[in-house]
């Protein structure tokens, strides 16, 4: 995948994921966004970084201390998934709950 394309689905899936957020009450989760970087502050105190990274072609997720490397997807009906299956949205709602056990719907 070229540099370009890798930019638009990206940013596009940080700027769908900053949407659905949004709708979240901030004293759940705080959302904070810098050029191509979504910060979550739960309301336990625990931050989310979400980034694309040009250089790897995927988006970074680090969590407590987990971190997680999301390859684009396949085709238009895949997510964005990490070679071990797992999918960006779902692995974020999972944290999500998890920490302060809100449902989110991505």
């Amino acid at each position: 995948m070229d540099e370009k394309t890798f930019d638009v689905l990206g940013r596009a899936e940080l700027a769908n994921l900053e949407e659905k957020l949004d709708e979240v009450d901030p004293d759940d989760i705080d959302l904070s966004t810098t050029d191509g970087v979504l910060t979550l502050t739960l309301r336990d105190g625990v931050r989310v970084v979400i980034n694309t990274h040009r250089a790897a072609r995927q988006i970074w997720m680090a969590a407590v201390a987990s971190a997680w490397h999301f390859d684009p997807p396949v085709d238009a009906d895949a997510g964005w998934r990490t070679r071990h299956d797992e999918e960006l949205r779902e692995t974020l709602a999972r944290v999500v709950k998890e920490r302060i056990g809100l449902e989110l719907a991505l």
